[in-house]
Formats: structure tokens, C-alpha cells, sequence
């Protein structure tokens, strides 16, 4: 009896201590896991990303003091201290990009360098470009005066048909007003605000040298290399008078040495309303608030202090008679007979309907509820095509095009229909003798939405 205790005894105690024991080896475990996946997650970030030094200098080895180095692709960056230097962390593959006022931007690659120097390399491109004045040509280092320049090829993303508009927000001094949205129509142009207020302020326009007093619409914008507009003094002197409210210059294309290059360009677009419309009342709001603004003023003493009842009356007489000349002139609704057209309160009578007969001079108009905007505005479709043959030898120099554009308005019937041709040749005869001549043909033709302006019963 005794030894059977005892072996119960020893069983259930190895038992115990063994479940002991797989526990603790259970949450060991675990809590290894946990530590070692820790431990490789950071050590895969330490070689995803790494340290890397450097210094920012330009050509003559002086610090550049304030330059961005951004790591590419991401937000994170630095500036360079008083020393040029600077210190980033980024990925192991990652590349940096370093720019700084009047330098070109350069994108570096760190590789396996941890510490790296940069020369950055002054951006002479701005200070090369030509600048055409009145005395000629110069570059933009040298040239003293104040003057904004627009390519050809910022010409031709503005996409638009008259090129005084590709000016806009363009060139710093200009402001352009348009008083129509007619097609064809050019902007009043102003060149640093307004020199004098009962004289012409509109500026200069010079073409290829010679001053151009014709409306800018009527230049294809396909054949302008280049608009200078000139804004002080000492750029426009040669001008003198004629000058004082700015000058813009005009350089139409030529051909470059090599072989005859063709040219053939298509556009398609649309014209649309660029303006939000605002809300407005439609018409059974219109003559409800016509109603209140005549009762209203009959119930008052400058209307003659009228009870309720008589100011209802009169004003639903004045409103729906189209000869009392009190009244908005016309009726487009029909009134079932014997009834107010509107009711006590304000409201307009649910059994009136809409449309009206009304007789002018004999003639019969029907009168009905319109939405102006709906039928005064569309979108316009746009197409233009150009084709330029130029080109360019030891003697010659020819650059001939044509061009078409047809454009339709915002405005119902408003459109515009334009044909150009240039024609350009340079002939170098002699080392002191050169002849050229520039022929331009234009056929323009464009058509305004006035017949909108006169409406019934106005219109014979």
C-alpha cells in the first residue's frame, strides 16, 4: 500500500514540472521571435538607408551658401550651411538633387560614397539670349534696358488667334484688356500703367523692323519667331514720341541653313464659356417680385397710402397691362378670365399658364419664357491649319507659308474666318549688298452676334 502511494507520488510530480517546463519554454519562444524580428527589421532599415556627406561649390571653388539637396522623388532634404556643406540620410539607391539660384540644377548619385563634392555650373543660358531692339540685336548680358521676351514656341501653346493675347500674364508690365468676346477682336494693350489720360495709350507695334499701325489679329501667329516688348525709356529711344508708351517688336520667321524644311500643322479645339453664369430668377419669380415691389409701394404714402385691397388691384392691373408703361412691358403668361394673375400674398395664380398672344403694329408674336444663355452661348468649334516651306543657302534665305483659321464664338452667329500668306527672301548679291523683300496676303472676314441685341418687338 505504501509503495503504490509512493508511485502515484512520483508520477504526478515529473508530470507537473514537465507541464512547467513546456510552458516556459512556450513563452521563451515567443519572446524570441519577437526580439529577433525586431532586431532584423532594423537591420534592414540600417542597409535600406545610409548617411552621406558632402559639400556644394561653384566653378571657382567658392561654398555655395543655401543650396537644396533633396534626396529625389521624396520630401526629404537639406540646405547647405555657411561652409557649403551638408549631411542627409537617404536610400542606399536613392539619388540627390542640388539646385540654387543661377546655377544649373544637377542630379548626383551618391553610389557607394558616403562623403561626395559637387561643382554646380553658373546657368549662362538667360544671360545668352537675344534681345531684339530697336538699334538691332543684343543679348540679354548686355543689354541695359527693361524687356520681356516671348518665343515662338510659348506662341503656339497659348492657342490663340491673335498674338497680342499670348501676352497675357506673360510678360511683367503688360495688361490687356478686351472689351468684346467677339472672335477677331484684339485687347487694349498698356505698357506700366497709363502715360496720359486724354491721349492714345496704346503702344508701338513694329514688324520685321518696319512700325505696323494694322490690328495684330491679322498676323498669323505660326510666323512669329519672336515678341519683344520694350517698357523703358532707354529701351525705346530711337522711337522717340512715337515710343513713349512702350514698343513691341516683332520678328517674323526665316529659313536656317540646310536642306528646305516642311512644315504642316493641324489644330482642332473648342471655344466655351470660361465664366461662371450667375443665378438668376426664373419668371415666375420675376413677376412675383415685380407684384411686391409695385404693392409695396402703393400701401406706402409717396403711392398714395392705398388700402390693401386697392394696391392688390393696381398692381396686377399695371402688371399684366403691356401698354400702362408702369408695368415690366409684357405678359407671357395667360390668366384663366376673371381671375388675379397674382394672388393675395404675393403668389402667383397656379391656374395661369405658360405662353402668351401678343399684338404689335398689326403683327401677331407669341411670348413665352427664355433662357437666354442657354440659346445666346455655345461652344464653338475651332480648326486652323498652316503649311511653311523654309530654308536656307550661302546667298538665300526664303521662308514661305500659308494659313487658315476658322473659329467659331461663344456668342450664337459670332465667328471669324482668316486666310494669310507670307511670303519672305533675303539674297546676299554682295559682301556690302543685300536685297529683301516680305509680301503678306490676308483675307479676313468675321461675323458678330449683334442680331442678338434686337429682339421682338423692336426688330422689323
Amino acid at each position: 500500500m505504501n509503495n503504490y502511494t509512493k508511485k502515484v507520488a512520483c508520477m504526478a510530480i515529473p508530470l507537473f514540472c514537465l507541464n512547467l517546463t513546456m510552458a516556459a519554454e512556450s513563452n521563451l519562444s515567443d519572446l524570441d521571435i519577437r526580439k529577433a524580428v525586431a532586431i532584423e527589421e532594423a537591420a534592414s532599415v540600417n542597409q535600406n538607408t545610409r548617411k552621406v556627406t558632402g559639400v556644394v561649390k561653384d566653378e571657382n571653388g567658392e561654398p555655395v551658401i543655401g543650396a537644396s539637396v533633396v534626396e529625389v522623388g521624396t520630401t526629404n532634404g537639406i540646405m547647405t550651411d555657411m561652409d557649403g556643406k551638408f549631411e542627409l540620410s537617404v536610400k542606399a539607391n536613392g539619388s540627390l538633387q542640388v539646385s540654387y539660384v543661377g546655377f544649373v540644377t544637377q542630379t548626383i548619385k551618391p553610389g557607394n560614397k558616403n562623403n561626395i563634392q559637387i561643382i554646380l555650373q553658373e546657368d549662362n543660358q538667360a544671360l545668352d539670349e537675344v534681345v531684339v531692339v530697336a538699334f538691332g540685336k543684343s543679348t540679354k548680358e548686355a543689354f541695359t534696358g527693361s524687356a520681356g521676351i516671348m518665343k515662338s514656341d510659348d506662341l503656339l501653346k497659348a492657342q490663340v488667334s491673335n498674338p497680342a493675347q499670348a501676352l497675357a500674364g506673360r510678360v511683367a508690365g503688360v495688361q490687356l484688356s478686351n472689351s468684346s468676346s467677339q472672335p477677331g477682336s484684339s485687347p487694349s494693350i498698356t505698357i506700366r500703367g497709363f502715360g496720359s489720360i486724354s491721349s492714345d495709350t496704346e503702344p508701338l507695334i513694329v514688324v520685321d523692323g518696319m512700325p505696323f499701325d494694322g490690328d495684330l489679329n491679322l498676323i498669323n501667329s505660326n510666323d512669329i519667331e519672336s515678341m519683344t516688348v520694350l517698357k523703358d525709356a532707354a529701351s525705346n529711344a530711337l522711337y522717340g514720341a512715337r515710343g513713349a508708351n512702350g514698343v513691341i517688336m516683332i520678328t517674323t520667321k526665316k529659313g536656317k541653313n540646310g536642306d528646305a524644311k516642311v512644315s504642316v500643322d493641324a489644330k482642332w479645339g473648342a471655344n466655351s464659356n470660361g465664366l461662371q453664369n450667375y443665378k438668376t430668377t426664373n419668371a415666375q419669380q420675376f413677376y412675383e417680385t415685380y407684384y411686391k415691389m409695385l404693392y409695396n409701394y402703393y400701401i406706402t404714402e409717396p403711392g398714395g397710402s392705398m388700402s390693401a385691397t386697392d394696391a392688390h388691384a393696381l398692381a396686377n392691373q399695371h402688371l399684366t397691362n403691356s401698354s400702362s408703361g408702369v408695368g415690366p412691358g409684357y405678359m407671357i403668361y395667360t390668366v384663366p378670365e376673371g381671375q388675379d394673375f397674382i394672388q393675395q400674398g404675393g403668389v402667383m395664380n397656379p391656374g395661369a399658364t405658360m405662353g402668351a398672344l401678343y399684338d404689335y403694329n398689326g403683327q401677331k408674336f407669341w411670348l413665352q419664357a427664355d433662357d437666354w444663355e442657354e440659346i445666346g452661348l455655345q461652344n464653338g468649334f475651332r480648326q486652323e491649319y498652316n503649311v511653311s516651306v523654309s530654308g536656307a543657302s550661302e546667298r538665300i534665305n526664303y521662308y514661305t507659308s500659308i494659313g487658315y483659321l476658322d473659329q467659331d464664338g461663344i456668342q450664337e452667329g459670332s465667328m471669324q474666318k482668316r486666310l494669310t500668306a507670307r511670303a519672305k527672301l533675303d539674297y546676299q548679291a554682295k559682301k556690302w549688298l543685300k536685297v529683301g523683300a516680305n509680301f503678306n496676303y490676308l483675307e479676313h472676314h468675321k461675323e458678330p452676334s449683334s442680331h442678338l441685341s434686337c429682339l421682338p418687338p423692336g426688330c422689323k
